[in-house]
């Protein structure tokens, strides 16, 4: 992980959607607060051994400065406030409507193939890169 960074979000780099919002998080983010770490590289698990692959492709994970772990919307509500946008996601995480937000996600997180294929006309991509 990288130390000097805000929050390293840990995101399935085969899925177009997620690398899209990769790529506009990292476009966003001028003053370079977040670390972007693609859980398919060979060394994925080398570099980050505590991090199950099977679990980060199920949910979005994330880790703050101090190593503590988020996520799912949680990891998306703190990378755009990072990038001054938090505003966009904050009513996710509000009570109530929090409860219904973290549903919708895992049911997106489930079927990101699936929602990919009908909004960019791929599931997966062989090799997405964020740079």
């Amino acid at each position: 992980m990288s130390k000097d960074k805000a929050l390293t979000i840990f995101y399935d780099g085969g899925c177009p959607l997620c690398v899209r919002e990769m790529k506009h998080l990292k476009r966003l983010d001028r003053d370079n607060k977040m670390a972007f770490e693609d859980i398919l590289v060979d060394d994925f698990q080398t570099r980050y051994p505590d991090i199950s692959v099977e679990n980060a492709n199920q949910i979005l994970h994330g880790m703050n400065a101090q190593g503590v772990m988020i996520y799912g919307l949680d990891v998306t509500h703190s990378a755009w406030s990072l990038v001054g946008r938090g505003w966009l996601t904050a009513p996710l995480r509000w009570p109530v409507i929090r409860w219904f937000a973290d549903k919708a996600y895992l049911f997106f997180a489930r079927n990101r193939n699936q929602i990919s294929k009908v909004l960019t006309g791929r599931s997966r991509c062989e090799q997405c890169s964020i740079d």
